[in-house]
């Protein structure tokens, strides 16, 4: 008998113990960042109709949340705010009394050790639900920097550890980053929404922050989710103006593009499991049809492979219990 030649792989796969041995990519709760979506009002808890599982909440219901972030030992939260009113220059976005900066003071008098990411935008406190300064239908880039550059310097004084702008205007990084060092906030880093495409995915986040554009779209500044080479472009610029972490979002349905932009950059690699991911999971497993647990271990854990070295997810929470057994 002719003796075969190839290779046995299975052999690293004998037992349980011997594939955690190997195992190449290891997720922990410490790879987390959890989104909280913190509204005026007093004794607010929103459950968001398409975000199973996820609150729109005021300050006086926000510390329960959090104390039981820091109790799961998630080690970082990201804030978004929806105020009371809007307009056009979303002036609630940099007032020292907005939503996002009393959530922060609040949140660091509690938990100091916690780390507070300010998301960094506009569209949820303009009237017309867009990321910049309009002037007809048109999104002006350079003015926006100005109320940009205003409100990461108000999120720093409240507190945030972490400065998170998403708005996609051209130039946003280096015009934050002059600002907080400026203002004497030189150690404060850019967490910068580096590589965000204009993306269907985000559905159910326009549902829970409330900022649905009133006219077009965000297609002049967010990215065309056919192009890959673009998201290098965008991730060099921001690498060059200063940026601390480059995010990637969406993150599912973009993962060669995060492990392009891993490999072309030193800097820490940041996943965005955005709202429609999250939802698509969360009516799968409603209605029976799919095991949530490992259904969102694996789409983690295919973040971190693909090169994430943070993931903000919604599933932050259900994620840290389930690795911890629990």
């Amino acid at each position: 008998m002719t003796q075969l030649h190839f290779r046995r792989n299975r052999r690293l796969r004998t037992s349980n113990t011997l594939r955690s041995m190997v195992r190449e990519t290891i997720l922990t709760k410490e790879d987390f960042i959890y989104p909280i979506f913190v509204i005026e009002g007093e004794n607010v808890k929103n459950e968001i109709s398409s975000m199973p599982g996820i609150y729109q909440l005021s300050i006086d219901r926000l510390m329960d949340e959090v104390d039981e972030v820091v109790s799961l030992g998630i080690p970082s939260v990201i804030l978004f705010g929806i105020p009371a009113t809007k307009d056009s220059t979303g002036t609630g976005a940099y007032d020292e009394q907005g939503i996002v900066q009393k959530a922060t003071r609040l949140i660091k008098e509690k938990h100091p050790e916690l780390v507070v990411v300010a998301d960094t935008c506009l569209c949820e406190y303009t009237d017309h639900g867009h990321c910049g300064v309009v002037h007809g239908e048109k999104v002006l880039n350079d003015p926006s920097l100005d109320l940009l550059a205003k409100t990461a310097v108000s999120q720093a004084e409240a507190g945030a550890d972490i400065i998170a702008p998403s708005n996609m205007m051209d130039g946003f990084v280096i015009a934050i980053r002059q600002a907080l060092d400026e203002a004497g906030f030189e150690d404060i880093p850019i967490m910068s929404y580096s590589v965000k495409y204009s993306s269907a995915y985000y559905g159910p986040f326009r549902d829970a922050a409330d900022s649905a554009p009133q006219f077009g779209d965000r297609k002049t500044y967010q990215m065309d989710p056919a192009n890959r080479m673009e998201a290098l472009r965008e991730a060099e610029s921001d690498v060059l103006e200063g940026a601390d972490f480059l995010i990637v979002k969406p993150a599912l349905s973009y993962l060669d593009i995060m492990r392009d932009v891993k490999n072309s950059v030193l800097l820490p690699v940041v996943a965005y499991n955005v709202s429609g991911e999250y939802s698509m999971v969360k009516a799968a497993a409603q209605n029976g049809w799919i095991n949530e647990k490992e259904i969102v271990l694996e789409t983690l854990t295919s973040m971190k492979r693909a090169g994430a070295d943070l993931i903000m997810t919604y599933h932050a929470k259900d994620a840290a219990r389930w690795l911890e057994g629990k």
